[in-house]
């Protein structure tokens, strides 16, 4: 295994807080942990590095500020205390980073808008352009509206999500805990300590124990989970104790810290074959010979002038063909606007698609990243 943190070499980083840390263990928001991490945040940005804040912590603030010692079992009082921690998180992310000069959003997500192909695309095309601006997303999950979330989800799913949804290099998740353990070292002294492995290798689930806090719902398991989900679209994960001091600066530079959950797969093979195997062809789009060499000379992505024909209805975020005038297909990706849409601005230039359709979703009608050349 390379001794080099993998963090080193990433560019864009989906970084997740448990509630333990973020409530120093459920004692109120910790703003002097909230400080440190946003110090470590802004020294990433200075970096060159993107990063995306995954936060927990919103049930547990909310129950300190109801005086409420035990997590509560109703739905509708988990609501509530996610309704009234939620404020005091996002206040207290927006102060502290705004000491480093730095603009904080607040997202709230639920598992149904990343299986919804429409929601999915909007979630998507907000962090991209919000990472553009620079500033820093927090995410957390809506835990106001849904019910099952609260009930079987966990933050650390929703990090590993948000890091296939960003195309993110990394996602590190900080907990309470140094690591991974052979076993429970709280009750086997003599475990070993995993300081490297393959994301997705069956024996590490077998080595995480069960629930972690009385605070939050994850536990070793479903960082484990997490971190084979994200290596789905070829994402490393570390996972490391947010006490560790300047851990996410010392990880930056090299320093191996934690437990590395190394991808098989490189982060665009990992995607481009996604795209090439596991979903359903929904259109086709002719292009002229013009566009025909500009993606499979230039590589370059798709503009809406290059296309002559549109077959097929389609939404945006289907996969759609792109065919020679001879029938012969060329590529095939992830297309930025429906059929209808393509139709009203093929052969146009894309200074023109605002003009046309009243809004701009993207300049390109198919992003070379999101593209496969057949």
């Amino acid at each position: 295994m390379n001794s080099t943190s993998v963090i080193a070499a990433a560019r864009r980083l989906v970084i997740k807080v448990g509630s333990s840390l973020v409530t120093d263990e459920g004692r109120g928001l910790d703003r002097r942990a909230l400080l440190r991490w946003a110090g470590q945040i802004a020294h990433l940005r200075a970096l060159g590095k993107e990063v995306v804040l995954v936060s927990s912590g919103a049930i547990a603030e909310g129950m300190l500020r109801l005086g409420w010692d035990k997590r509560p079992t109703l739905v509708p009082e988990l609501q509530a205390a996610a309704a009234v921690g939620q404020m005091g998180l996002a206040q207290a992310y927006e102060s502290v980073f705004a000491e480093h000069a730095l603009h904080t959003a607040q997202i709230l997500l639920t598992h149904e808008d990343l299986s919804d192909r429409t929601r999915y695309l909007n979630a998507r095309s907000t962090l991209f352009t919000l990472l553009r601006l620079g500033v820093v997303p927090i995410i957390n999950e809506n835990d106001t509206v849904v019910t099952d979330e609260i009930k079987f989800g966990d933050n650390d799913t929703l990090g590993a999500l948000v890091t296939n949804l960003i195309e993110a290099d990394a996602l590190i998740i900080l907990t309470d805990q140094a690591g991974l353990y052979s076993a429970d070292p709280r009750k086997h002294p003599d475990a070993k300590f995993v300081s490297h492995a393959r994301a997705g290798d069956p024996e590490l689930e077998s080595m995480a124990g069960g629930a972690g806090s009385s605070l939050g719902k994850g536990g070793m398991l479903t960082k484990i989970l997490a971190a084979k989900r994200a290596a789905g679209s070829g994402a490393h994960t570390v996972i490391a104790s947010g006490r560790e001091p300047d851990v996410l600066v010392r990880l930056a530079g090299g320093t191996c810290i934690g437990t590395e959950l190394r991808a098989s797969l490189p982060l665009l093979s990992a995607r481009k074959q996604w795209i090439a195997d596991h979903l359903q062809l929904r259109g086709r789009v002719t292009v002229d010979e013009g566009a025909a060499l500009a993606l499979t000379r230039d590589h370059k992505s798709l503009l809406p002038i290059g296309v002559t024909a549109v077959e097929g209805e389609f939404e945006r975020g289907d996969v759609v063909a792109c065919v020679d005038a001879s029938g012969k297909e060329l590529a095939r990706g992830l297309i930025n606007y429906s059929s209808g849409a393509t139709r009203r601005i093929m052969r146009q230039p894309s200074s023109r698609i605002e003009a046309l359709l009243g809004s701009m979703e993207e300049p390109e009608l198919m992003h070379r990243d999101n593209m496969v050349i057949r």
